[in-house]
């Protein structure tokens, strides 16, 4: 059965309303990167790796559905799902949920490129990442997409 591969969960702050009173998209953004963060240090490719290793990885596209409102002083919890992954390209797909009511708020869908940071530019993950990552989508990976997902971000083939 599959499963998020994190949850992590985050208050609606008062910087972050508009002037409509509710969550600027933004911020939506903002605490979905905050869950990549969370998810990339699951999978071992977050800071350390980084650090350790001389590789990162970058978003290229990202999609964003806005589903319910989201007010100040709002519990949220982000659910992490990993959709797959190949040599060079992590997919991967975020659910935010009101914590009260269990609604689902915003999803976000991405796709992220393994980058080799001393020329910047997409390199292949090492072989014991990309063995790691393969385990990860198998152990994880949804047998059909999130509802909202794939609607035009997916690996190719």
């Amino acid at each position: 059965m599959s499963r998020p591969v994190i949850e992590i969960e985050s208050v609606v702050r008062p910087e972050w309303i508009d002037s409509n009173g509710h969550l600027n998209l933004a911020y939506y953004v903002v605490i979905f990167d905050h869950a990549t963060d969370a998810l990339y240090k699951a999978l071992d490719i977050g800071d350390a790796y980084r650090e350790e290793t001389g590789f990162s990885c970058f978003t290229a596209e990202t999609h964003t559905l806005y589903e319910r409102e989201v007010h100040l002083g709002d519990r949220l919890l982000v659910k992490c799902w990993l959709l797959g992954s190949d040599a060079k390209r992590l997919h991967y797909f975020h659910e935010m949920f009101h914590v009260g009511s269990g609604e689902r708020s915003a999803v976000q869908e991405l796709m992220a490129l393994h980058i080799d940071m001393r020329v910047r530019r997409v390199a292949p993950f090492p072989p014991d990442r990309f063995e790691a990552l393969r385990r990860a989508v198998a152990e994880y990976a949804p047998k059909a997409l999130p509802k909202g997902a794939g609607r035009r971000i997916a690996l190719p083939g």
